[in-house]
This record gives structure tokens, sequence and C-alpha cells, in this order.
């Protein structure tokens, strides 16, 4: 696509559907190219002619999360197409299996817990240190990654879920060490809460829409150098840990 080395780029991990979709919509109408980062082709590729059609310079990245061989060629996909990365948004996520509604702690499948922080936290570091070396290569990096008030441990919200709860406490406290890390350079990184948003991860439950749970993403992702560092928030401000 001609120009796109001329303008910022923005991945979205699991961005063919939900909250991942509408934060690639959204950083799209702010005038990113969006590279859509999904497992299933057939999604994938819908989700990148939906956000053409809409005005949206997009195009597809095949990323699966949980693998090696996936996160490389995704980064070499990306280097191909645009040259750099501005802006990565780890929003992919399960919530695992549930059984009677709920995750109980003293029955928990200790395989249900490997496989959930396999994506939401381990995927989250792979990805992120696999991107590295394009965001260095943008004036203004920024890294949201995507959570949830379930994960607060001041809060509790939300039913018993000994896998999926645990797992955002563990992406919340990865994201301060991170930000840590790169405080004296460019790369700003901060954890976002969408709220309860109506999407088939919550059974479309919940009272937000998607567009209402990319807000608090896009505005991260869009931070201007002075902006907070290592925090978590939603669009109420800041989200006590």
């Amino acid at each position: 696509m001609s120009g796109v080395n001329d303008t910022k780029t923005a991945l979205v991990t699991g961005a063919n559907k939900g909250i991942g979709f509408a934060i690639a919509q959204g950083l799209g109408a702010l005038g990113f190219t969006v590279a859509v980062g999904a497992r299933d082709d057939a999604r994938r590729e819908e989700a990148v002619g939906r956000l053409r059609a809409a005005g949206v310079e997009a195009f597809g990245v095949a990323l699966d999360v949980t693998s090696d061989d996936s996160v490389t060629a995704a980064v070499a996909s990306i280097e191909k197409e645009a040259g750099r990365l501005d802006v990565l948004v780890n929003n992919a996520g399960i919530s695992g299996q549930f059984e009677d509604g709920a995750q109980d702690p003293a029955s928990l499948d200790l395989d249900v817990l490997r496989t959930v922080l396999e994506t939401n936290v381990f995927g989250v570091v792979r990805v992120t240190n696999a991107m590295l070396p394009l965001l260095s290569r943008a004036a203004s990096p920024r890294i949201v990654n995507m959570s949830s008030n379930m994960g607060s441990l001041t809060l509790r919200t939300g039913p018993i879920t000994a896998a999926y709860a645990p797992s955002k406490s563990m992406l919340n406290s990865i994201t301060a060490q991170y930000a840590r890390r790169f405080a004296d350079t460019d790369i700003m990184v901060n954890v976002a809460c969408p709220g309860y948003v109506a999407t088939d991860f919550t059974g479309f439950a919940g009272e937000r829409t998607p567009e209402q749970g990319a807000a608090i993403a896009l505005r991260l992702a869009t931070l201007p150098d002075d902006g907070p560092r290592g925090g978590f928030f939603d669009d109420e401000g800041v989200v006590a840990w």
C-alpha cells in the first residue's frame, strides 16, 4: 500500500471482532494504518475488508500469540508492510473454561489456568518483546495492554474466576514492570479496562458497546509524550490495583 511508511502504524491483536475490531476501527479513524492481528484467516480478512470499506488503511497479519513462530512471522510481515510500529495494543485474550459459571479455586483444573496464562500473559510478553525493535523505530511508541478490573486486587469485581482474574492481575503487574524498564525511553506502556462490554466474550451480556470499550485504549494509544506511564485506567480515570 503506497504511503504506509509515511503514516503511523498500529498492531491490534485479536482485532477481528469485538473490542479489538472497535479499537482497530477507532485507530484507523484517527489516521493510523492498522495491522489486524488474528489467528483465523477468514475472520481476519473479513475484518480487513470491513475496515477498508469504512475508509481505514488496513492489512492483515496472521498472528497466534501463543506461537513463537507465528509471532516471528508477524514481525516480518509488519516490517515488510510498514517498516516500523507506532502502537501495539495487546487485546487478544481468553476467559478459559468455566464450570457452572465459575472457575472455583478449590477445584480449578491447572490445565485451564495454564491455557489462560499462555494467552493472556505469556502471549502479551511474547508479542511485546518481539515487536520492540519495530516500536523503537517510532518517534512516540505506545503499548496498551487490555486488562479488566476483575484483575484488581482491591476491587475484586465480577464472579469468582480463579484463572481469568489472576491472569489480568499478572498482566497488570507485568505492565508496571515494562513501564519501569522503559521509564527513560520514548516507549510508554499502560493498561486499560474497557468495562463490561457486550461481545461474544461476555455472551453479549455487557451494558457497554465495543466502541465504548475501545475508547480508553484509543486514549492511551495516543497519549502525549508527557502522559502517564505504567498506570491502570478506565473511562473514569485511574483504576485501583
